[in-house]
């Protein structure tokens, strides 16, 4: 059977029980349990690689010794068992023991078990016992689909500022960036972990790459706030081979910014950090009077310049608002040109982030230690066919081709332009600069092409408005 049918069986299971409360509880369900199969999977190779290895999971509770035959605990019995005994020692297990026991203790400090009957339960089990993880199983890799069907089913959940990169996107940032071996990886708001997995892939094309060695094991680090998130990201790393525990919860932005010293700065950078949305109350004080703001993408990208090493590289993506935008955000964009060398701006086109958010996004290239002479811009044109990007036609790698021969040699063109650092200067340090080299009838098509997607959100906004009006007469 394959892993999307499996996946499928899993889900109608589960909405049959009273206790799972929509997707986002049953997605949130079915990666603790999946995650329980994947460390008992590779618990068996730790055993085999490591003559030391002491897991931190008590005999009874280990996944083989309760869920792996498909004739075991079921009905009351098996939800007893996992509501009074697994989830309250796998809650409270010491964290200081092993690398193992913190990453168990962090999985599952905020998640719970919403299922109510045992015999449903005993059938889910069954259906992920189909899927071996270990190592030398192809179907080991089976998670990067179960993945990718999790963050759909994430979009059909309407998890609410959740975004999470298209994979392209990522791609084609980390290709650009270029990780080597022994740079220290940050996401400090890592979601479900896209950039460090791409990285820990485009390392393993070196020649010398071992996942196992030390100097991987402590290149990736992550933080990221959200229960869900964590837990998929902490289970995707651990099937890319990172044994240590490379994922914090919690955020960064809670961290006083002056404590921040030389030991903590990493290589590199990759994120998209939240944007649209404000931090709670008290967060800004953490940060210099200058760089105060509710406004999370703003804190990010000041915190960013902070925590990178002299000579690190960054690549992340932000909204058009943080480009033309003034007051507090005019003094972030001056630190990161007078600090960092902005040298690429790819400006993104409408779509790539549905349906998460239609707002307009870019990706910009930092390296610290050099001030900033010349900003390259691109912008990036839809590929031929398509006016619009959205979760049936998404944004591919294959559409960034054109730009990546363009970064090798770069030269001015209807899609490319640079702009010097005196002329950001004397705009305010307005980042949002149009191409000079764009004909009038160029201009005109992209008007047009915003002006037919405005139609089509106040269609679609009448639509609703109308079917809520009916529904209250």
């Amino acid at each position: 059977m394959s892993t999307t049918s499996i996946i499928r069986s899993i889900r109608n299971i589960m909405r049959k029980d009273e206790g799972v409360d929509g997707d986002a509880q049953r997605i949130s369900q079915m990666v603790w349990m999946l995650f329980m199969k994947i460390f008992a999977d590779k618990e068996e190779e730790w055993k085999i690689s490591r003559k030391d290895y002491k897991s931190p999971i008590p005999e009874k509770l280990k996944w083989q010794n309760w869920a792996a035959d498909e004739n075991g605990l079921t009905g009351d019995e098996l939800i007893i068992f996992i509501n009074d005994e697994l989830f309250p020692v796998l809650k409270t297990i010491d964290p200081t023991d092993t690398d193992q026991s913190v990453i168990i203790k962090s999985v599952f400090n905020d998640t719970y078990n919403y299922m109510k009957s045992g015999n449903l339960f005993r059938q889910v089990i069954n259906e992920i016992n189909k899927i071996d993880f270990s190592k030398n199983n192809k179907d080991r890799h089976v998670f990067n689909d179960i993945y990718e069907t999790i963050l759909k089913e994430l979009q059909s959940a309407k998890s609410s500022g959740e975004y999470y990169t298209p994979r392209a996107v990522t791609q084609f940032m980390v290709d650009m960036i270029k990780p080597q071996i022994g740079e220290s990886i940050l996401d400090p708001a890592c979601g479900t972990g896209g950039f460090l997995t791409c990285s820990l892939d485009n390392l393993s094309k070196h020649q010398n790459f071992d996942e196992t060695a030390l100097i991987i094991q402590n290149s990736i680090r992550g933080v990221e706030k959200k229960p869900l998130p964590h837990l998929l990201c902490t289970t995707n790393l651990m099937l890319h081979g990172i044994e240590k525990p490379a994922i914090t919860k919690g955020n960064l932005l809670s961290i006083d910014y002056e404590s921040w010293k030389a030991k903590d700065q990493v290589s590199i950078i990759l994120s998209n950090p939240p944007f649209g949305g404000q931090e709670e109350d008290g967060i800004e004080k953490n940060f210099p009077e200058k760089f105060r703001t509710k406004e999370t993408a703003d804190l990010f990208l000041a915190l960013i310049i902070k925590i990178l090493k002299k000579n690190g590289r960054a690549a992340v993506v932000l909204p058009d608002g943080s480009l033309f935008g003034d007051g507090i955000k005019t003094k972030i964009k001056e630190e990161l040109l007078t600090k960092c060398n902005l040298h690429t701006i790819i400006r993104l086109p409408n779509g790539v982030f549905n349906p998460y958010t239609g707002i307009k996004t870019n990706l910009l290239f930092f390296e610290k230690g050099k001030s900033t002479k010349e900003t390259w811009y691109y912008e990036m044109p839809y590929p031929e066919g398509i006016k619009n990007f959205s979760t049936s036609r998404p944004i591919d790698i294959n559409h960034f081709e054109e730009i990546k021969k363009w970064w090798l040699d770069r030269k001015e063109n209807e899609y490319a332009w640079r702009v010097s650092f005196e002329e950001i200067k004397k705009r305010n340090f307005n980042l949002d600069i149009k191409n000079e080299n764009t004909s009038e009838e160029e201009i005109a098509q992209s008007t047009q092409e915003l002006i037919s997607i405005l139609e089509n959100s106040f269609q679609r906004s009448s639509i609703i408005l109308d079917a809520i009006k009916k529904s209250f007469q």
